[in-house]
């Protein structure tokens, strides 16, 4: 093969290899994306923890106190076993010690304190539609809380799932950071469930199915997910077909989230530790959540697991 041939493949292989590595590199917030002299709202914050129900994942198994966030906490999957990390305001193990720009970068971006992927088991893919200043609020708030000293353990992931720069490929198949944005043919109502179920609350996160990389299936968009976690564990289809919630109101998803009640006067088991944070929500929010779930798509799935 000639010198000229050979350059050549070098030179498209270079490029190749430029665009590849551009493509799965973490990308981090801008500096200015953050603009100077913000005072944040400790309620916002507050309102944004509860609704983001950081407890129920950071919360070390067997303490009491909700607002302790040592994590801990073992979520198995296909892929291996998350433990989550302690996010306490402990400067050592906790994030006492971040910078709002880095906690940002978390929230927004998939990106960790070192400029490292952060895995999808941290659902920034909900997250990234926040405003920055609610992501603000809610890192004000969260340094308020008790700091927790302590580490935890490491991922227990396959090969080669327990590569991070291999988050890289599936942000680019399945990761578009987008901010809110209100539908202005919709009620001041809807929008605020909506911002708030997309957003901080990720519902989608668990009650849509996933595909073999851990993708959300879109086309099945809160029609339930059958096998949530290793285990058995599942979530029900909360779209309003005869599969999930069909025969609810706006109100009866309002009052369920309120009261951890269904209107058959069942308790789910698995909604207990999100009812322990939506029920400290205002009436106002479990109303526009309630309006906004009750409005989605009606999606056939997950019936077997219906429980009213």
């Amino acid at each position: 093969m000639s010198r000229p041939i050979l350059a050549t493949l070098a030179s498209v292989l270079l490029v190749l290899t430029i665009g590849v590595w551009f493509m799965v590199a973490p990308h981090s917030l801008p500096a200015q994306s953050l603009a100077a002299g913000y005072k944040p709202d400790l309620a916002n914050g507050e309102t944004l923890f509860i609704a983001g129900n950081c407890s129920a994942c950071h919360t070390a198994p067997g303490e009491s106190d909700r607002r302790k966030l040592a994590g801990g906490v073992k979520l198995k999957s296909p892929f291996g076993t998350f433990v989550t990390p302690n996010i306490s305001s402990d400067r050592t193990h906790g994030i006492g010690g971040w910078t709002e720009l880095q906690f940002a970068n978390a929230m927004k971006r998939g990106v960790g304190r070192r400029g490292e992927h952060l895995y999808p088991s941290f659902p920034y893919g909900a997250y990234s539609l926040m405003t920055t200043s609610d992501v603000r609020d809610l890192f004000a708030f969260m340094k308020t809380l008790p700091a927790v000293s302590g580490a935890t353990a490491a991922h227990e992931l396959n090969f080669p799932f327990n590569l991070r720069p291999a988050v890289g490929f599936w942000k680019a198949l399945y990761f578009r950071p987008t901010e809110f944005k209100a539908d202005p043919n919709r009620t001041a109502e809807w929008n605020r469930g909506a911002y708030l179920a997309e957003g901080p609350a990720h519902c989608a996160e668990c009650h849509t199915p996933r595909g073999a990389l851990g993708g959300m299936v879109m086309s099945r968009l809160y029609a339930g997910a059958p096998h949530l976690e290793a285990g058995g564990r599942f979530a029900s289809n909360i779209t309003p077909h005869k599969d999930g919630l069909e025969d609810w109101t706006a109100q009866d998803i309002a009052d369920f989230l309120k009261s951890g009640t269904d209107k058959c006067f069942n308790e789910p088991t698995g909604m207990r530790d999100v009812v322990a944070s939506t029920s400290n929500l205002s009436d106002a929010d479990l109303a526009a959540i309630g309006a906004y779930i009750h409005a989605l798509p009606a999606r056939p799935g997950n019936g077997a697991h219906k429980t009213c």
